[in-house]
């Protein structure tokens, strides 16, 4: 893997140092990378090993841009709202450096083709935002012999690792066993994220691909770098391999991908979502606000600081944060149309409120987005 004129002055300030030289940046050209996700963390993976010079990165993505992203996914611009992101980064990733050979997978990984987009990489890197993608890509890495390189992000916080049992370390699994009742962690459309966080949790996890390439350094192979941008603090965790893990143990009982949304515990859309019982519309709320001989109250269950973005009128607030040591503010003989920004904690809200023994209540579907959407655009969306 020969370097030429061009390359060797583009990669200069690697090839002075010692640790990299020459034959070093020959390890890095040959280097294979497949990048899942290029989002908030995929961005700056992607662009800072296209700039060192890695030889070929795979972009695994279905979503498309959104305005909210550009707020920290730095390889999309503005120009690329609405485009594949797949298609924006290998666009940013020439721009940066011609000479890496980017492969785009507009597709969701899955148990059915995971194999087949992992294993002409060398390096797996996981900068996904969900739990049943993390689980399906340390489990088909693992599989694979592939050293899978973590990084996840939410508000302040975040963290990464190189789960490696090939390696001599622990699995993802054997950090987190079980995954969390579904919904009891807020995704960062709910919860927020600074924007500069996944970049500098992106470029750790960067910067391990490199030594992984080079053989250099001391990996986060059994340590976990725990990071609060708050704070300004790191703090490290050890990690040692589970003896009972099902995937990586002594007595492995998991040998082949599983159904990661089940083993998550999340439920399939139901064929015709529209029929869902214990939801309304946007414009079933419209005629609740309108028309008050109904008797029907609606209620926004999000943050107050949401709450200060963007409102509907006439709506007021009850945080499902505050919901507990509050619903008794409410009249159990009362029909409720709760409402958040898209759906998801107003559904929570309405099983909560369900367990006090309130009957007559109902999810926005869609949340205030909806409303935005179909009935008001000068409810600002976010």
């Amino acid at each position: 893997m020969e370097l030429n004129n061009d390359e060797i002055r583009r990669y200069s300030r690697h090839l002075i140092l010692p640790e990299v030289g020459l034959a070093g940046q020959k390890k890095i050209k040959a280097t294979k990378v497949l990048c899942i996700g290029a989002g908030g963390l995929g961005s700056p993976i992607a662009m800072y090993l296209a700039a060192a010079g890695i030889g070929k990165i795979g972009i695994v993505d279905f979503d498309t841009v959104d305005f909210s992203n550009l707020q920290r996914q730095i390889i999309h611009g503005t120009e690329d709202v609405g485009r594949p992101k797949a298609e924006s980064a290998k666009e940013t990733i020439a721009s940066i450096n011609p000479n890496v050979e980017v492969v785009i997978h507009n597709t969701r990984i899955s148990a059915e083709n995971a194999f087949d987009l992992i294993a002409p990489y060398d390096i797996v890197v996981d900068g996904t935002d969900n739990f049943p993608t993390r689980y399906l890509t340390n489990d088909a890495c693992v599989l694979l012999k592939k050293p899978n390189v973590y990084g996840s992000i939410f508000r302040f916080e975040g963290q990464a690792s190189v789960f490696a049992p090939h390696l001599g370390g622990p699995c993802y699994r054997c950090l987190y066993p079980e995954p969390p009742p579904p919904g009891m962690v807020p995704s960062c459309a709910e919860g927020g994220v600074l924007g500069v966080l996944p970049g500098i949790i992106g470029c750790i996890q960067t910067n391990e691909i490199l030594k992984l390439a080079l053989g250099k350094g001391t990996s986060l192979v059994g340590r976990l770098l725990l990071f609060n941008a708050l704070d300004m603090k790191f703090r490290e965790l050890k990690l040692r391999r589970d003896p009972s893990c099902p995937l990586c143990g002594d007595k492995p009982s998991i040998t082949a991908l599983i159904d990661y949304d089940q083993f998550c515990g999340i439920m399939p859309e139901p064929a015709n979502p529209g029929q869902n019982p214990d939801e309304v519309t946007v414009q079933d709320m419209k005629k609740a606000l309108d028309d008050p001989k109904l008797g029907i109250k609606v209620v926004d269950v999000r943050e107050p600081d949401e709450y200060q973005i963007a409102k509907v009128a006439g709506v007021p607030l009850l945080p499902l944060s505050q919901l507990p040591q509050r619903f008794t503010e409410l009249d159990p003989n009362v029909q409720y149309y709760l409402h958040c920004k898209g759906g998801v904690r107003s559904m929570k809200a309405l099983k909560f409120l369900r367990e006090q023994g309130f009957k007559y209540v109902k999810s926005v579907k869609g949340g205030i987005g909806a409303w935005s959407d179909e009935i008001d655009h000068g409810v600002a969306k976010y």
